[in-house]
């Protein structure tokens, strides 16, 4: 690489671990942990490429923005951010940031990005800000963990596009709310959002009506293998229709769409027309690590709504984390109401929780054996996989892949294996069916934590 990169981050080891990285890859290196010396030096002239935290002592980052664009036209900026909600990709999209990336970073990526931005030095001017006044104080989509790190990347990338995009992921895990977001933070925000059912087509003169409503704004087609073939079909004649009318178009989906192809109940020429962009978005078991930011988002907004004040203990808490949750953030919200009208203290306790859940249905293993509707792991990884080589373009992944995906699962397997064996390595590596020396190296290797217990089972 070839450049000078400015690097504006309060955290010491940060700004360490870029300048190193970035002088070895060839690039001169300004770094400080002050707003103020950043612009200062934007204004002076320097740098070819900002890398910028948010929040920093002196300021938000992305405020500066709309001032390094005005001083500095062209410049790229990388922001990076520890924020776990959607709001800070959007933020980013709406300054004209040239990338966005949470935090932890990946290293190698940031490297192959800032080079990007060198090689290009020019970023595509993005549409104007949304209005404050606009902005909804409420977007239920939280979340620090990878999946839904990416899902708000990929969002603010085709926020501004006129891709259709079909929105994929099991009941309850927020589709609509997506797809009305895009639509929200969109370029067509001030037209219409209409969300279409099969029975809004069943006549020959429902596409005209719905096209009507929409008024060039968006249009949105709920469970889309769901509706018949006829209404399909007239679907497609409206997705053909003249480009400068028509509005866009998304779609959502808790099937497998490619087997409902396959098998006949989705149309090809449908399907092709809106798989423009695919968002896949994880279910709740799929991204425990947000359970505690989700419980404390959702008893936040009914102590706004009047409700009194409550907590969860912290073994209910753990209870929640290990539950199945069959109707994903849905059923979290709707097991947060209930406890907060029910809870005899402000402490919910675990056995408060228990008397919620206990008689829900658990979701079908990953691992089934049967030809049931439940995903198997391997198209749960082949989602993963496909959205994580998505997200980085025309650019192929950091190299090592190999071992960072196995690394992935292998993990969680011992580490789950573990606990059903109460800690015991011999019963552990017989489950596993390896070596018991093996199960050690790995143990050490991944740094797993072993804690012996006894098992009531």
């Amino acid at each position: 690489m070839d450049g000078t990169v400015l690097v504006a981050d309060d955290d010491r080891t940060i700004r360490t671990v870029l300048t190193q990285a970035l002088t070895r890859a060839g690039c001169k290196v300004h770094a400080t942990s002050s707003l103020t010396t950043l612009m200062r030096w934007v204004g002076e002239g320097k740098g070819d490429v900002v890398i910028s935290d948010v929040m920093m002592p002196d300021g938000n980052g992305l405020e500066m923005l709309p001032k390094i664009s005005h001083d500095r036209p062209g410049l790229p900026v990388i922001v990076i951010s520890a924020q776990n909600t959607i709001m800070t990709a959007i933020q980013a999209a709406e300054a004209q940031a040239y990338d966005y990336l949470p935090k932890p970073f990946d290293l190698p990526d940031l490297m192959k990005r800032t080079a990007r931005a060198l090689e290009q030095r020019q970023r595509v001017p993005a549409k104007g800000p949304i209005e404050e006044k606009e902005r909804p104080d409420e977007l239920p989509l939280v979340g620090r963990t990878p999946g839904m790190q990416s899902l708000y990347r990929l969002v603010a990338r085709v926020m501004n596009t006129d891709l259709p995009v079909l929105i994929a992921g099991e009941s309850g895990t927020g589709k609509s709310l997506i797809a009305k977001a895009i639509h929200d933070f969109s370029d067509r925000r001030n037209l219409p959002f209409v969300a279409v059912s099969a029975s809004d087509l069943t006549d020959l003169e429902g596409p005209a009506r719905v096209l009507a409503r929409a008024k060039g704004g968006t249009i949105l087609f709920d469970e889309i293998a769901d509706i018949d073939q006829e209404v399909q079909a007239r679907i497609v004649r409206m997705m053909d229709g003249p480009a400068d009318t028509l509005p866009r178009f998304m779609a959502t989906s808790q099937t497998d769409l490619n087997r409902a192809m396959e098998e006949g109940r989705l149309r090809q020429d449908l399907f092709y027309r809106l798989t423009g962009a695919t968002i896949n978005v994880p279910a709740l078991r799929e991204r425990v690590d947000d359970i505690p930011l989700l419980v404390d988002h959702f008893l936040q907004r009914t102590e706004r709504e009047g409700a009194m004040r409550r907590y969860l203990a912290e073994d209910a808490l753990e209870m929640m984390r290990t539950y199945s949750w069959p109707g994903n953030v849905r059923q979290l919200e709707n097991a947060i109401r209930r406890l907060v009208l029910t809870a005899r203290t402000d402490e919910i306790s675990r056995a408060e929780v228990e008397s919620v859940l206990g008689n829900q249905p658990e979701t079908e293993p990953l691992l089934s054996g049967g030809g049931g509707e439940s995903e198997k792991l391997s198209g749960s990884v082949a989602r993963h996989l496909r959205r994580y080589f998505d997200l980085h373009g025309n650019m192929l992944p950091p190299p090592g892949l190999y071992a960072r995906i196995l690394k992935e699962v292998e993990m969680p397997l011992i580490e789950i294996a573990l606990e059903a064996t109460g800690g015991n390595q011999a019963k552990c590596a017989d489950l596993l069916g390896i070596n018991r020396n093996t199960l050690r190296k790995k143990i050490t290797d991944l740094d797993i934590r072993v804690t012996r217990r006894r098992k009531l089972m």
